[in-house]
C-alpha cells in the first residue's frame, strides 16, 4: 500500500478514500470511507484525480477474499490495498520521471489499484486517453469489463463474420460489452438473460435473446461455433453440446461454489480436457493493457461500443453499489462517481 505523500503535488495531502481492513462477504460490514494521504508514485505511473470508479464481480471477490486462491495475491489474512476498486477514469494530476505521453490535465481511463478514491495511483501502461464521447461515469465502467469482453470475444473465441455465438450473462457487464463486440464482427449473438433485461439485450444487436428463466437454452437443436460463458454453472459435457465439433468454448465467469475454488474447479477440467477433443474449451485471466484499451476506444469512437450505465453512486455509496451489484437485478454497469474538486 502507498500511503506516503507526493512530492510532486506540494507536501502532505489528504483525500477521502473507500477503506476495508479486512476480509468479507458483506460490503456494509467491511467498506467504510475514511481521510488517508494520497498515494505515492513510481517512475513509471502516474496520479490520477479519480472523478469515477466502477464495481464488478471481481470488486466482490477481492472484498471478500474468496475463493481463497485469490488470497496470495490480495493477501493471505487481511486485504493488501486498501480498497477494491479497480477501474478508473479521471484526470492526470502527476506523472513519473519515466512517463512519455502523458501530462497534467490529460483525461484518461484505465486501471489502477485501490481506485474507490480521490485519487489512485496507476501504471502508465495501463492507462489511455478518455473516449472523448463518453462522461467519466461511463468511461470508468469500459476497462476491466470490457477488456474481458474483447478478448474473451475476439481472442479466445476467434469470432468472425458469420459465425453462431452463445453468450450466457449477456444483460452484465462483460456481457452487454461482449455482445456489442461480437455483434460488430459480425457473429449471429444469441444472448441468454432474464425476463426484465430481454428488451435491453436485444436492443444491443443480439438477433436472437433466450429467457433462462423459462427455457434452458442449451436443449436447443442449434450448435454454435463459439460459446461465451460469462454466467451460471452448466455442466461442461452440457456446453459441449451446443458446440460445433470445432467449436470453442469461453469461460470467463461463473457462480462461486464452495470457498476453495468457487468456479474455478470447472475452469480447470475444461482445459485439461480440451488438449483430446475437437472441441477448444478454456478459460484466461483477463490481461489490463493500454492496448486493449485503444482498440476499445476505437470501437467507442466509431459508436460501435457503448456502455450501459445502470446506476450511479457516490464515493460514500460504495458499499450500497456492491450490495445492488450482489442483489442480481443490474443491467450493464454501476458507476461511482466524485466529485471535481
Amino acid at each position: 500500500m502507498r500511503n506516503k505523500p507526493i512530492a510532486t503535488t506540494g507536501g502532505t495531502k489528504t483525500m477521502t478514500a473507500v477503506v476495508q481492513e479486512r476480509y468479507g462477504a458483506e460490503p456494509e460490514a467491511v467498506l467504510r470511507t475514511a481521510q488517508l494521504l494520497r498515494p505515492c508514485i513510481g517512475p513509471d505511473e502516474v496520479l490520477v484525480r479519480v472523478r469515477a470508479s466502477s464495481v464488478d464481480r471481481g470488486t466482490w471477490h477481492l472484498m471478500a477474499g474468496l475463493p481463497y486462491a485469490v488470497r496470495p495475491v490480495s493477501g493471505l489474512r487481511r486485504p493488501k490495498l486498501p480498497n477494491p476498486g479497480r477501474n478508473i477514469a479521471g484526470v492526470v494530476e502527476a506523472v513519473g520521471p519515466d512517463v512519455t505521453g502523458f501530462a497534467p490535465g490529460d483525461e484518461v481511463y484505465g486501471t489502477a489499484v485501490a481506485a474507490f478514491a480521490e485519487y489512485a495511483a496507476a501504471r502508465a501502461d495501463r492507462i489511455a486517453p478518455k473516449p472523448t464521447g463518453l462522461t467519466f461515469e461511463e468511461a470508468a465502467t469500459v476497462p476491466v469489463s470490457a477488456l474481458t469482453a474483447l478478448q474473451a470475444v475476439r481472442d479466445k473465441g476467434e469470432v468472425q463474420e458469420g459465425q453462431q455465438v452463445l453468450i450466457t450473462g449477456a444483460a452484465g457487464g462483460v456481457g452487454t460489452f461482449a455482445v456489442q463486440i461480437a455483434h460488430a464482427f459480425g457473429a449471429r449473438v444469441t444472448a441468454v438473460a432474464s425476463t426484465p433485461k430481454l428488451d435491453a439485450v436485444e436492443a444491443l444487436g443480439a438477433d436472437r435473446v433466450i429467457d433462462y428463466t423459462r427455457e434452458d437454452f442449451l436443449a436447443a437443436p442449434r450448435r454454435y461455433d463459439a460459446i461465451i460463458d460469462i454466467a451460471g454453472n452448466r455442466r461442461l459435457r452440457d456446453l459441449r453440446r451446443a458446440l460445433t465439433p470445432r467449436g470453442r468454448l469461453v469461460i470467463t465467469g461463473g457462480e462461486t461454489k464452495g470457498p476453495w475454488l468457487g468456479g474455478t474447479d470447472r475452469q480447470l477440467r475444461a482445459q485439461m480436457l480440451s488438449p483430446f477433443i475437437g472441441q477448444n474449451l478454456g478459460t484466461f485471466i483477463a490481461s489490463e493493457h493500454a492496448d486493449g484499451l485503444r482498440d476499445l476506444t476505437v470501437l467507442i469512437d466509431t459508436g460501435t461500443l457503448s456502455p450501459v450505465v445502470d446506476r450511479v453512486y457516490t464515493l460514500a455509496e460504495t458499499a450500497a453499489a456492491v450490495r445492488h451489484l450482489l442483489d442480481g437485478h443490474v443491467t450493464g454497469k454501476l458507476a461511482v462517481a466524485l466529485p471535481a474538486e
